[in-house]
């Protein structure tokens, strides 16, 4: 597996992988575009071949970093890309010494909800409604980076 940074011509090849895990909710390549075009850290993995893992980004602010999304390939998942990815993101948020990092995930998106309270993040709020149009609630979840 190989990590890097997405690059513009690999959205394309994204978004199968985006609209099979996030249906209704998926982002279009327009909303990637947008975040490639705001600077924000995105990483793509790769098979040798460059068949895409997964992919997940950070926006980076002045004292904290959001985590925009990270998804990985259903018949890919249970081989530590999201572990690979999350460390990235990490890294890359400490090197922009940021005090936290923050994400929302859905309420009902239990798996992702353990990945991240490995990583040390809690919960700290709750959008209620947020992700349209399923209506899901979306648990926002802090992690304070003590040697930033």
């Amino acid at each position: 597996m190989n990590i890097e940074r997405l690059r513009w011509w690999q959205i394309e090849d994204l978004l199968p992988i985006e609209n099979d895990l996030f249906g209704k909710e998926a982002w279009s390549a327009p909303m990637f575009w947008n975040e490639l075009a705001n600077g924000h850290h995105y990483l793509v993995a790769t098979e040798d071949d460059g068949a895409i893992l997964g992919y997940a980004g950070l926006a980076v602010g002045q004292d904290e970093a959001w985590i925009n999304n990270i998804a990985v390939r259903r018949d890919a998942q249970r081989r530590g890309i999201a572990r690979a990815l999350m460390d990235v993101l990490l890294a890359e948020a400490r090197r922009h010494r940021v005090h936290e990092v923050l994400l929302e995930v859905a309420a009902d998106n239990v798996a992702a909800q353990k990945l991240y309270a490995a990583y040390g993040f809690e919960v700290v709020g709750v959008r209620r409604g947020y992700y349209q149009p399923t209506n899901t609630d979306a648990l926002v979840m802090q992690l304070e980076l003590r040697d930033a």
